[in-house]
């Protein structure tokens, strides 16, 4: 039977262009070494528990199990999705070679499958809301076969059905709080998403107050390239002054945007340049020659879960969360 796998491309989606150059998708892990030398997985855990003293005992079966699974039940033919932050999109795969254990290629990534990637790639936006919960999960290999005619239907743009969900013995006894956080922050997204242009504004606005700066939104029509100005005291005269241009759609945004916000009036002022939809190469070229702080979907998302207690009321309706506790 084949599997469905999502492995994600590196803590920030960053390997992305190395997996399609080399038609592969690999993991990390390098301190456990290879993972072939140990009889079983129960020994190779008993190492993870050495290797990482310093991490929780959760953390170390987590990590441990992923590897161990991608070696021994990654197979020939299986199917592979990864997303790339950047576009917001997900990329389909097939296994052409088992994993195998690699340093030529990236040696903080050395467990390594071969893998055809179609150049096709699917918005998560099209996805249900169920689909996104899951495939948001902060872990770097899981099974996603529960998903795959969803997949393949928006793939091939064909209707999308029903889907029931199967909870695994072997995932479920690997979830743990990290996971549980990850899933959050994609429903926090999702409402994110919802927002139209002007809320927005408005909700980066709350968070630059929640910093302890004073905010003027731009009222709708012309801006000039800022939507937000953000200082620390009620008349504007101390510095940081910071000015914001806000981009909420799904289309990235380039080059030529940043520059514009670099140009716009205040002069001299600190810039930030949020764009839930991403940044082309040219546009994150462009911010770090010009000392541009950009900041994307899944940043918006870190800020909220830092800041939103401290966000004025009216701010926080935006995006209504509540707040709850769970073992560390």
């Amino acid at each position: 039977m084949t599997k469905w796998w999502m492995v994600r491309a590196g803590d920030n989606n960053e390997l992305i262009p190395e997996w399609q150059a080399n038609k592969i998708a690999s993991i990390g892990w390098p301190q456990l070494g290879d993972p072939r030398k140990f009889a079983s997985r129960e020994k190779f855990v008993e190492h993870s528990h050495a290797i990482y003293a310093d991490q929780k005992p959760g953390t170390r079966l987590s990590w441990a199990g992923q590897v161990w699974r991608y070696y021994n039940e990654v197979a020939l033919n299986d199917r592979v999705i990864t997303y790339s932050r950047e576009t917001r999109e997900y990329l389909l795969g097939t296994v052409t070679k088992a994993p195998e254990y690699r340093t030529d290629i990236n040696a903080l990534y050395p467990n390594v499958i071969s893998v055809a990637w179609e150049s096709k790639r699917i918005p998560r936006d099209l996805f249900s809301q169920r689909a996104k919960y899951s495939l948001g999960s902060t872990l770097t290999v899981f099974r996603i076969d529960d998903w795959q005619e969803e997949i393949l239907a928006l793939f091939h743009q064909t209707p999308v059905a029903p889907v029931n969900v199967t909870v695994r013995d072997e995932e479920a006894a690997e979830f743990n709080t990290e996971e549980f956080e990850g899933r959050a922050k994609s429903l926090i997204e999702d409402r994110v998403d919802k927002l139209d242009p002007w809320e927005m504004q408005e909700l980066v606005a709350g968070l630059l107050q929640a910093m302890g700066y004073q905010t003027k939104v731009s009222p709708k029509g012309p801006d000039g390239g800022v939507d937000v100005l953000a200082h620390r005291d009620a008349f504007g005269f101390e510095k940081p002054i910071i000015k914001v241009q806000v981009k909420h759609r799904r289309a990235t945004s380039g080059g030529p945007e940043v520059q514009q916000l670099v140009g716009a009036s205040p002069h001299g002022a600190s810039c930030l340049f949020v764009s839930t939809g991403g940044f082309t190469a040219a546009a994150r070229t462009a911010a770090q020659h010009n000392g541009v702080k950009l900041l994307d979907s899944a940043g918006i998302v870190d800020l909220i879960n830092q800041w939103y207690d401290k966000m004025p009321a009216e701010k926080q309706v935006l995006i209504p969360l509540k707040k709850i506790y769970v073992p560390s």
